[in-house]
């Protein structure tokens, strides 16, 4: 891990920083629409708007990173996104934050495509599930930060909102700095995208899922905690705690994913799940202790999925398709991101706030019952035919 760490560094520095301005601003949209009383619904919206622009940004960043090389094109994705988080205090009507986050979501699609591609075409293959799970530890220690900062200005001022533009800025820091690995070119090349449904199922399916229920943890899980009479400060500390679970997970499951099928693993957190989403689901009133209990378990179980499935993906891959395997691979979350807050929303505001864990037990319930135990076949020659 030591040398993973000192090879990538710079690429993990960068990870966090982008994942503490995403979670921060979030949480704070949450609670901002939380407080107006329009929660469920436009929660829901600005979730989707994210993903929505995620999808689109798929394209985008694989044209970019093809024409300005990748840290270039992450650059260019923080400077869009600083733009449009600071447009977030220019006024507080909802269609135009709906744009915001598209661009939002459309500009971080671009430097995640970015980083995963880097990591997962740099790393050897023997350590790819390692050098995974390092980002994923990254990540969650800056989305952990990210809901602890909601604490200054009672997590509503305009304060949270300057806190993510200079995450986001800062990030380009260490990225543009980076002075070891560097990633193959890539050619611009048209890739079938039902190649990758008829050869990546499961992998796919994992990844599609935890967009689902990913969408759903960031937002909607702080109207939920909202509502049930948690301050803005314990919103934070909610959110922060089960992030920091999937974080403590991180390194077990790179050790475990490098050593065992992770078709096998994605089976077993999966059924996991179902039970661990069951006492939110069923309780209308759990106590804080409980409720935050559950939490932690939720993310500890449900932070695993997109790693498996990310690693799975690449296990045997020609170098030249990692961006665009990247690329689809974060289209898929971001498809999934899109609908579960959407379709979560709804429930919650028809049937109340355990709609949400419901809708994840049943989320869960389908992968359990469609993930195959046996190996994935995704061989780099089929792929490559395939183009």
């Amino acid at each position: 891990m030591f040398a993973l760490t000192k090879a990538f560094g710079s690429i993990y520095a960068a990870t966090l920083l982008m994942q503490l301005g995403s979670s921060l601003l979030m949480t704070y949209l949450a609670l901002r629409l939380d407080a107006g009383g329009v929660a469920e619904l436009w929660g829901g919206g600005l979730m989707a708007a994210n993903a929505l622009g995620m999808v689109v940004g798929g394209r985008i960043g694989y044209w970019l990173i093809g024409r300005v090389s990748h840290a270039r094109a992450f650059v260019a994705g923080a400077g869009v996104i600083v733009t449009a988080v600071l447009g977030h205090q220019l006024s507080d009507w909802l269609p135009l934050w709906l744009a915001l986050r598209f661009i939002v979501g459309a500009a971080m699609m671009c430097q995640m495509m970015v980083i995963e591609s880097w990591l997962n075409d740099c790393a050897p293959a023997e350590r790819r599930g390692g050098a995974m799970s390092l980002y994923m530890v990254a990540s969650y220690i800056g989305m952990m930060l990210g809901q602890l900062l909601l604490s200054l200005d009672d997590g509503l001022g305009a304060m949270a909102l300057s806190g993510v533009a200079i995450a986001f800025a800062i990030g380009m820091v260490p990225m543009a700095l980076h002075t070891g690995a560097q990633p193959s070119a890539i050619s611009q090349v048209r890739i079938q995208p039902m190649l990758y449904i008829r050869r990546l199922p499961q992998a796919l399916g994992a990844v599609l899922v935890s967009g689902l229920l990913n969408g759903c943890f960031y937002g909607l899980t702080p109207i939920f905690a909202a509502q049930l009479g948690f301050t803005p400060s314990e919103v934070g500390q909610f959110m922060a705690l089960g992030i920091a679970a999937g974080l403590v997970a991180q390194l077990p499951l790179g050790m475990l994913s490098d050593r065992y099928s992770r078709v096998a693993l994605i089976r077993v957190i999966s059924i996991l799940l179902c039970v661990a989403y069951l006492p939110l689901a069923v309780l209308d009133a759990p106590g804080a202790s409980w409720a935050m209990l559950a939490g932690a378990v939720i993310g500890f179980l449900q932070f695993c999925l997109y790693p498996l499935g990310v690693s799975h993906a690449n296990d045997n891959l020609e170098v030249e398709l990692r961006v665009a395997v990247a690329g689809v691979l974060l289209v898929a979350f971001g498809i999934g991101a899109a609908i579960g807050p959407l379709v979560a929303g709804a429930l919650m505001e028809r049937f109340g706030p355990q709609a949400l864990y419901l809708f994840s037990i049943g989320v869960t319930a389908l992968l359990t019952l469609l993930i195959r135990a046996g190996r994935e076949s995704c061989t780099s020659t089929v792929l490559a035919n395939g183009r």
